[in-house]
């Protein structure tokens, strides 16, 4: 089956087609360094972390190259840097190994190659020169701007009308500006902020630019797939199309454009600046990285996802029934593959839809009588799970938790406490046993085999 992906530049379905199967290229927006993510911005780390699991799959591991930046030079980072106290090097290093730490529990792969903003100021510089050299940018009192009227198609992503424009960039209105939707491509730096020496005086680029440099030195001047929240739509990724096609001498950016829809809370966006977030470190501490990761994977990505504790909870319970089933079958080999959740997929990551088509195998599974039967069943779970980045982990492992070699083994002496207690027909002693470890969270299930614990969900 084809892989269909819905264009937000032509808004619609559309077949992937890579540029080049044997180099599939993707860029996605990735963070600015300043504190920690909140579980809104780990939607599109795990949105496109599928994406990027199933061009790997279909075109092999070898033949995809994923992108994914770091902004480590920005005005949040300065303030940030100045509100703690702390040298901006020391906010960045520690917020950038934070969130790789956070994403990681998630069960994201990294990237490919992971670009730096502060890496990349001599690509950023020339992209510059190329765009005052057309007549698409200009200097103006120690700033460069660029100039949107020399753009005729500006605007085409956001599919805005001029005046729309001008209100929605919340632009600065500078008197040295020729045109009030004009954005800054570089801007100078006083001594007390990062800076590099460029052309036009000491200075540090703007957002929008970064990208569009790390991109072209990563992945070139046309590459396949970009990706973000539905926010970058207007102006980052608008401003990154007038860039790059500036640049490049109108040669297309990129083929296909993918937003994912906002995390919200109580229906509004979730965000830093409303005060209605949660860290993915907090979610962390609430739950496994797994569940916050299957919570998010219930809900379409071009949807919005309210995020909720109930949410959470359930994700929590439902990886618990399908490990239960997995370490039912164990010792049977698995051999299918998931053909309806990858078939779901492949229409445009219709991932309420692939997990659908999990819980349908869980089901068969659990009723399956076979030998034969169990193996397809497990197979097309484990395969699917591959896709969706779930189900990974050996069952025994998910059942009982992050339990410490010491806490496992208390745990592992109360059973067999109770099994002597059993032995003996001291129910009384057997049952205090049982719910003492209850109470503390551990599920006993006795079964033909002996004895196994869980954690509870």
């Amino acid at each position: 089956m084809a892989l269909t992906l819905y264009n937000t530049l032509t808004r619609r379905k559309e077949e992937f087609a890579p540029l080049d199967p044997a180099n599939v290229r993707m860029y996605v927006c990735g963070p600015t360094v300043y504190d920690f993510a909140h579980i809104g911005n780990a939607r599109p780390v795990i949105v496109f972390d599928v994406l990027y699991r199933m061009l790997r799959d279909r075109y092999g591991a070898g033949h995809v190259k994923y992108a994914r930046n770091i902004t480590d030079v920005d005005d949040k980072i300065n303030a940030a840097a100045k509100a703690n106290g702390e040298p901006i090097a020391a906010l960045t290093a520690r917020t950038a190994a934070a969130f790789h730490e956070d994403v990681a529990a998630l069960g994201c792969l990294p990237p490919d190659v992971e670009p730096r903003a502060t890496q990349h100021i001599a690509p950023m510089t020339r992209m510059v020169e190329a765009l005052i050299a057309s007549g698409h940018a200009y200097v103006a009192e120690g700033h460069v701007l660029f100039a949107v009227p020399s753009m005729p198609d500006y605007g085409r992503l956001s599919r805005r009308d001029r005046d729309e424009l001008i209100a929605g960039a919340r632009v600065e209105v500078a008197p040295y500006k020729r045109d009030p939707a004009d954005f800054v491509l570089w801007k100078p730096s006083p001594p007390d902020l990062p800076g590099w020496d460029s052309p036009w005086g000491r200075g540090r680029p703007g957002w929008h630019l970064e990208c569009s440099a790390m991109s072209e030195v990563h992945l070139g001047e046309t590459f396949d797939i970009h990706g973000g929240g539905l926010d970058l739509i207007f102006p980052h990724h608008e401003n990154e199309i007038a860039q790059s096609v500036c640049a490049h001498r109108g040669k297309p950016f990129v083929k296909f454009w993918l937003h994912n829809g906002f995390v919200t809370v109580n229906g509004a966006k979730m965000a830093k600046s409303e005060g209605n977030f949660v860290t993915i470190r907090d979610v962390l501490k609430q739950a496994p990285g797994e569940a916050a990761r299957l919570a998010m994977l219930t809900a379409h990505y071009r949807d919005p996802l309210d995020w909720t504790a109930e949410r959470l909870t359930e994700a929590k319970r439902t990886l618990d029934r399908f490990y239960l089933a997995l370490r039912a079958v164990e010792d049977v080999p698995a051999t299918g593959q998931g053909a309806k959740a990858r078939g779901a997929l492949d229409d445009d990551l219709n991932t309420p839809l692939a997990l659908a088509a999990l819980h349908e195998d869980l089901a068969a599974l659990n009723k399956a009588q076979t030998r034969a039967e169990k193996s397809r069943l497990k197979g097309a779970l484990l395969d699917s799970g591959v896709l969706l980045g779930i189900l990974q982990q050996e069952p025994e492992s998910w059942l009982k938790g992050a339990s410490s070699d010491s806490g496992a083994a208390e745990i592992e002496a109360q059973i067999a406490a109770r099994n002597a207690a059993r032995k003996v027909r001291n129910f009384a002693e057997a049952d205090r046993i049982r719910n003492d470890l209850a109470l503390k969270g551990i599920l006993l299930e006795d079964g033909p085999g002996g004895t196994t614990w869980r954690r509870a969900g």
